[in-house]
């Protein structure tokens, strides 16, 4: 049974790849190679240097992320570590999945080097998972009450009038989330850890921090995107979140065609060369140039606890 479980996630993100992949053979049919080479070069330096301040933008609010779980924590650590412990871990769950190698991994080999317990490094995982999904509902929220007509993108047969209630709905239990902060509800107790409620000011940066990392993610490929035929920031935001969500839960490496499929299917009006192209500087700035840095990082962190261990317990 173990070793069935060990296997089912990375059967499922293979078999997302399968069906996106094909069903993308079929969208871009008419597609050549000629007109993606065209489209990614006709990308001006302006929309390049906008893309990677977004990316910045994204990975700096990422930080915010484990920064906030710290504190609710009650743990002090320098911000650089937080950066850099950040960065690695997203980089890497990014492309490689949930599934296959958890951001829970490098977490607990760093954070356990500046004392933190086994319990303390899983809530600050659920914290930071948290904090995404908070981030993720809420702009969808916002985006379905400014663009309710949005929803008829992904399915046509959905009424309008279901964004905005759904939206309303969505803004009512982040309501009820901030009020739970607010009265104090008592904390979670398990055999294993205790989940404390957090603060009011630390739900406050919540609901400012997730949303910021998802408007830079977001940014990267709304900037790469040609004006003609562009459809406004946020009805890219709604798609992207639709997008990012489903690559997420297909637990496929990087969403790999899951991303592509969602976007192309979502922007009609647009060409699809134009919307692979854009995508294409999004896997380069937010996945594999981080990519490769993480692994540097990684190297540079294990070989620098290798030789302390060989010089000596550390301390």
């Amino acid at each position: 049974m173990s070793r069935l479980r060990a296997y089912f996630w990375p059967v499922v993100g293979l078999a997302a790849i399968i069906f996106s992949v094909h069903a993308l053979y079929h969208e871009l049919s008419g597609l050549s190679l000629d007109e993606f080479i065209a489209s990614f070069k006709a990308i001006s330096l302006r929309s390049w240097l906008l893309a990677i301040g977004a990316t910045l933008v994204a990975y700096a609010a990422l930080a915010g992320y484990d920064k906030l779980a710290l504190d609710h924590l009650g743990h002090r650590i320098s911000l650089w570590f937080i950066t850099v412990c950040s960065f690695t871990t997203y980089a890497l769950s990014h492309n490689l999945g949930a599934s296959v190698f958890s951001g829970a991994v490098v977490r607990y080999r760093a954070y356990r080097s500046k004392g933190l317990t086994p319990g303390e490094v899983g809530v600050l995982v659920a914290f930071c998972s948290f904090t995404f999904t908070l981030g993720t509902l809420m702009l969808s929220a916002i985006v379905l009450l400014v663009k309710p007509e949005i929803i008829e993108r992904f399915a046509e047969f959905l009424p309008v009038e279901m964004s905005l209630t759904t939206g309303v709905l969505i803004l009512v239990v982040i309501a009820l989330y901030v009020i739970g902060s607010l009265v104090g509800l008592p904390s979670i107790r398990t055999r294993w850890f205790q989940l404390h409620y957090p603060k009011p000011s630390i739900v406050l940066r919540q609901l400012v921090i997730a949303p910021v990392e998802l408007i830079g993610a977001a940014g990267i490929i709304y900037f790469a995107l040609p004006e003609a035929g562009n459809p406004g920031f946020i009805v890219i935001l709604g798609i992207f979140l639709a997008s990012f969500s489903a690559a997420l839960l297909s637990h496929a490496p990087g969403g790999l065609g899951v991303l592509e499929l969602v976007f192309i299917a979502a922007l009609p009006e647009m060409d699809p060369a134009d919307v692979l192209a854009a995508l294409a500087i999004f896997r380069i700035l937010y996945l594999v140039i981080p990519f490769i840095m993480a692994l540097a990082v990684i190297l540079v962190f294990e070989r620098s606890r290798f030789l302390a261990e060989r010089r000596g317990p550390i301390q």
